[in-house]
């Protein structure tokens, strides 16, 4: 039995500053994640994607971005059981909670935060004849290494966040690029949009809007893609990779049966402390929902401050907590 203060349930990037904020309280925190190694999306699924909206970085690769909150967290010495899934919680009548993970581990803690990220996913796949027989052999729909794209022709689809930065990225990269979206207006942040037009009309890459890939081709490996545009009708565009981003479809896993308040594949919080509806479990980043959520990781550093303050005060009703800010107390680490 592993025994610890607060079981952070997800070692991404808002579970890891969890660890950081609650060390600084001179909390414990032990985390499970499903996956081999620290550091959730951002190690997983893309780990040379550029993050724009984390302060004092005009950016950062996610992959960076954990390996500096590991080395952030790194004085106050977490605990990790990685590669498995927490599947069931109880709570014991001294108000402890015991998570066990799929292959039995079990964890102790009066506290569970619960930084899941999109929980399990998997992503969203368009509705495109023979698209799975070309899977790995020139589809992907996640780009780990860009580096795995230089000097080669490549199509995107998609009218987001991921589709635009990994657009404006790979101008650099890869031979060709072209964008294809369905619409004429996009999801993804003004700023990124602009980038994209500004490397269209200086000829860096093509963009085909009011347009959707409708057909793959290729022996053993992808070789074209045919394009349905609105007006101009269909086309063939030559290619070595095809990257539909359409984003992740969620599922919460076994958190759906935890007796959790959840609304459209999120945990219902309150803002005060982003408790949720069983006293002593929290949920920070983008597992959690309430009205006006944004899906940041800056929102989700921030909802993990507010809430281990809360947290230290369940543990110890009786103890007065007072801020003090890290500029007064000096590096952090765990003081005797």
């Amino acid at each position: 039995m592993i025994q610890t203060d607060i079981i952070i349930i997800g070692a991404g990037p808002v579970g890891l500053f969890t660890v950081f904020e609650a060390g600084l309280l001179k909390l414990k925190c032990h985390l499970i994640d499903s996956l081999p190694q620290p550091g959730g999306q951002c190690s997983e699924i893309y780990p040379k994607k550029p993050i724009y909206d984390i302060p004092a970085h005009p950016f950062i690769l996610a992959g960076d971005l954990t390996e500096q909150l590991m080395e952030q967290i790194k004085p106050f010495s977490p605990g990790f059981t990685l590669g498995e899934r927490a599947e069931f919680i109880e709570k014991d009548d001294e108000d402890q909670f015991t998570v066990t993970t799929n292959r039995g581990t079990k964890h102790r803690a009066p506290i569970i935060a619960i930084a899941a990220g999109l929980g399990c996913f998997e992503p969203r796949k368009p509705p495109v004849e023979g698209l799975l027989d070309f899977e790995d052999k020139g589809v992907e729909y996640i780009i780990k290494d860009p580096e795995f794209y230089r000097g080669k022709k490549v199509v995107i689809s998609g009218g987001g966040d991921s589709a635009l930065d990994w657009t404006v990225f790979l101008a650099d990269v890869a031979s060709e690029v072209t964008l294809v979206h369905r619409r004429s207006s996009f999801r993804g942040h003004p700023d990124s949009v602009q980038k994209v037009m500004d490397l269209a009309e200086a000829g860096k890459i093509t963009l085909l809007t009011n347009a959707e890939v409708v057909g793959v081709g290729g022996d053993n490996v992808l070789c074209s893609v045919e394009v349905k545009h609105k007006s101009d009708g269909l086309s063939h565009i030559e290619l070595d990779h095809w990257v539909p981003l359409f984003g992740l479809s969620p599922k919460l896993g076994p958190l759906g049966e935890w007796n959790l308040n959840i609304s459209k594949n999120a945990i219902e919080v309150d803002t005060f402390d982003y408790s949720t509806n069983i006293p002593g479990v929290y949920a920070v980043g983008d597992i959690n929902t309430y009205p006006g959520k944004l899906k940041l990781i800056l929102c989700g550093f921030h909802e993990a401050t507010l809430m281990v303050q809360s947290a230290y005060k369940r543990i110890y009703p009786t103890k007065n907590l007072v801020l003090k800010y890290t500029t007064v107390t000096g590096p952090p680490g765990i003081q005797s």
